[in-house]
């Protein structure tokens, strides 16, 4: 697919508050005994994460409560961003706003808007437990409005660039699930162990560790050599962390070694994984996982994503999902021979390195959907 913007010259536009132009509705807030087992599904921010863990709800709620495919939505909390829901008619929860646009404001250019401005909208949210924006201060958030027709082009272009890196990411992700089928076929499903290998408790075949955030007053802590991991770092492969630490911070947190497992057991990102691609120091919000000399650290990886829904549930509530270390080390899992853990390690090997070159033509990708942006919203397409 070929991507052509025709230069137009910048033009001035309206710029309007968000509210102005658009409703935005919250979503309802639950006690643990009106979550069911069956129901209307009750929409989180885990599951527009991708979370599997689902809540459902017998309610019978106002009309503006409910979600259905294709509405525009916005994560307000935690993991903000805006959302296109493409599931069933759900019931969605509090921390995620329905934003209905007004007849001045195009769904797929306000998609895209906000998806420019999350990042914004993120740096100005308060809060110490959980990053969060008011509604009253996001419907003062001022938005640049050119006519009905422009945002329509805008949000093509946006469309189109934005087609190319899920083209890349789906590619990967079939490498991913190439990954699972050849786990599943030489192994078996390591959460029912079918084929009777040895199992022992997590923490009796690897050393688990929570990490730990040094103090921001301690002087010559931070900017160091010492990648620091915290949840937005984990990708299901190697880790490379946006922020460091020097030797003297990581002295004041929690250390791996190259290899070790990540498992984010706290909040809407719990059971997100990924592995240390060196000594690497990482955050309250992360267990780690040093494996001993029998398990093969690319086969632990693996094997433990077969546990994602089990950690999500375990660490399930109506707050704050959280999987304390004591539970997680308790997780019983199979030890397959070494021998057969170290050919799996090798296939890992051949298929990350196919992945790398994956990754960084989609971080080319990347680059030019970021530009393309500034440019759509400066009025420079």
């Amino acid at each position: 697919m070929s991507l052509i913007v025709p230069a137009v010259p910048k033009v001035e536009w309206d710029i309007v508050p968000l509210g102005n132009v658009a409703t935005l509705v919250n979503g309802r807030a639950y006690k643990k005994a009106e979550l069911l087992d069956e129901g209307t599904p009750v929409l989180r921010i885990q599951n527009l994460n991708g979370g599997s863990r689902w809540f459902y709800s017998d309610l019978q709620l106002p009309p503006d409560k409910y979600c259905d495919e294709d509405d525009l939505l916005f994560a307000w909390s935690a993991s903000f961003g805006p959302y296109i829901w493409n599931g069933p008619k759900a019931i969605y929860h509090y921390h995620i706003w329905k934003v209905i646009p007004g007849p001045r404001l195009d769904k797929r250019f306000a998609f895209r808007l906000l998806g420019f401005l999350t990042q914004s909208v993120k740096g100005a949210a308060h809060g110490v437990a959980m990053l969060h924006i008011t509604k009253g201060k996001m419907e003062a958030w001022e938005i640049p409005l050119p006519p009905l027709p422009e945002q329509k082009r805008i949000a093509k272009i946006l469309d189109q660039a934005d087609a190319l890196r899920a083209k890349r990411r789906e590619a990967i992700a079939k490498l991913d699930t190439y990954l699972q089928s050849t786990f599943l076929d030489m192994f078996g499903d390591p959460v029912t162990n079918p084929k009777g290998w040895e199992v022992k408790k997590l923490g009796e075949i690897g050393k688990v560790q929570t990490g730990s955030t040094p103090s921001s007053k301690l002087y010559g802590a931070f900017n160091g050599e010492v990648p620091f991991v915290t949840p937005g770092d984990l990708y299901d492969t190697w880790v490379v962390s946006k922020r460091t630490l020097t030797p003297l911070g990581a002295s004041h947190s929690r250390i791996v070694e190259r290899g070790a497992t990540f498992v984010c057991c706290i909040g809407a990102t719990i059971g997100k994984m990924g592995k240390a691609s060196q000594l690497s120091a990482f955050n309250q919000q992360i267990n780690s996982v040093s494996w001993g000399n029998k398990m093969e650290p690319d086969w632990g990886l693996e094997m433990l994503k077969f546990f994602k829904g089990k950690i999500a549930k375990e660490g399930a509530s109506t707050t704050l999902p959280i999987l304390k270390k004591s539970s997680f080390q308790k997780l019983t899992v199979p030890i397959p021979p070494l021998p057969l853990q170290k050919q799996f390690a090798d296939i890992v090997t051949k298929v990350e390195a196919q992945k790398q070159q994956m990754r960084d033509h989609l971080t080319q990708l990347d680059t030019l959907f970021a530009s393309l942006q500034s440019r759509a919203f400066n009025g420079e397409l």
